[in-house]
């Protein structure tokens, strides 16, 4: 099998890269030529006590990784990538707590508590109010004079607002939601100034938060989402602590990712106009899945070989991290015509921006979609003639596909 034409010590977990770009050339010449690539990284350089990792770049390859828990554990070295050099092992095994990085049947358990958020009956039920909180946000944007951060006054908004709609977070609250996010996400972006430990400290302040919201509907139970998931833990509900990290898991994989769809896709409408004049004459229902592919928030996530196997014609063998690359896989022509383009009225779309299927498969896609559907009919009523003034500023990250800032303006 040839090499593929990389340079050497290319990896695609570096925080620098995806500071400037998404390496879809890389990721092309891999699907190509090697779809299973090791890539070696200097011990402990991601937290982990290895050489490095696989790097898993076909579509069906990712699906069938995501789709064997039983052979690639997300619970072993949890589903983040990379770390740094300095994390404590004691902390990553901490994160094992989360949802996102457990296997079944501990994650059968959990999630089917918490799924009970995410029906299509709870999803219906706040269509309205988040429609109504849409308008609002572009409304308030609009009424802005001069160049604006698409950022923070429009793509964060609503989904901090929906989460907080859905749990019962104050609305008052939803600034504290937002950094505490965006520290435990930042660590790798210099200009935050943000170490491993600051981020610790603000998971810890949100996982209080919400074991303190737990607690108070325990003692005094509402109507509301929480009094659903924590009032009864012996009828199978969750523990004050499991919700305070069910609490962490939203305010990362519920806000950040759906914030960075909505900011790429802006962006994307704004770089190819003629996909912005067809979605505000005729708004495909298909328009929010392909942002959520064009944008893949997540570029990675990565799971721990519980055996020998093989994939893609290569040996993994038991303990090797597999990182598999959504951005890769929702760029393999094999499964998309023209994956390159733009293409809001794409249909067929089986992109895996949502995750590759399996137990780890999105359970907020359903408010994800409809944030997104939301926020863009807002945008396309409200500020039609937006207008790009400036580049994106992109976070240092190393598997977060993520935007800073987008400076915009109205006419």
């Amino acid at each position: 099998m040839p090499c593929p034409a990389l340079p050497d010590g290319f990896d695609f977990t570096d925080p620098d890269l995806l500071r400037d770009r998404v390496p879809l050339p890389e990721f092309a010449e891999l699907r190509r030529v090697e779809p299973v690539h090791w890539v070696a990284q200097p011990s402990n350089l991601a937290g982990f006590q290895d050489e490095g990792y696989w790097a898993v770049t076909r579509h069906a390859d990712v699906k069938y990784v995501s789709t064997h828990p039983e052979i690639f554990s997300s619970t072993v070295n949890t589903a983040i990538i990379r770390f740094n050099e300095h994390i404590e092992r004691d902390a990553i095994d901490a994160q094992r707590l989360i949802l996102l990085n457990m296997d079944p049947p501990e994650h059968t358990r959990v999630r089917q508590i918490v799924q009970r958020v995410f029906t299509p009956r709870a999803i219906r039920a706040l269509e309205d109010t988040l429609r109504t909180r849409a308008r609002a946000i572009v409304e308030t944007a609009r009424a802005r004079s001069g160049s604006f951060d698409f950022v923070t006054e429009v793509a964060c908004e609503l989904p901090l607002q929906a989460i907080a709609e859905l749990i019962g977070v104050p609305q008052d609250d939803r600034a504290k939601i937002f950094d505490w996010s965006n520290k435990m996400i930042a660590y790798d972006d210099p200009e935050y100034a943000i170490t491993e430990e600051v981020g610790a400290e603000s998971a810890t302040e949100l996982i209080a938060y919400a074991m303190n919201m737990a607690a108070d509907r325990k003692q005094c139970p509402a109507k509301d989402i929480v009094t659903t998931l924590v009032a009864a833990e012996d009828e199978g509900n969750l523990a004050s602590d499991e919700f305070g990290f069910f609490v962490l898991m939203l305010s990362v994989a519920g806000n950040e990712t759906t914030r960075n769809a909505i900011t790429h896709g802006m962006h994307a409408f704004l770089t190819h106009p003629g996909q912005w004049e067809l979605y505000k004459r005729e708004r495909p229902a298909t328009a929010a899945e392909e942002i959520v592919r064009w944008a893949t928030p997540v570029v990675s996530f990565q799971r721990t070989a519980t055996q020998d196997t093989e994939l893609g014609g290569k040996q993994i063998k038991k303990g090797d991290r597999v990182g598999i690359f959504y951005s890769s896989a929702n760029h393999d022509p094999d499964v998309f015509d023209h994956p390159d383009v733009f293409d809001v009225t794409r249909d067929p779309n089986p992109h895996l921006g949502f995750g590759g299927g399996g137990p780890h498969y999105c359970l907020g896609k359903s408010l994800a979609v409809l944030e997104i559907d939301l926020i863009f009919n807002a945008i396309a009523d409200a500020m039609p003639d937006l207008r790009l003034t400036g580049d994106p500023r992109r976070l240092r990250s190393a598997w977060i596909n993520g935007v800073k800032e987008l400076q915009v303006s109205h006419r």
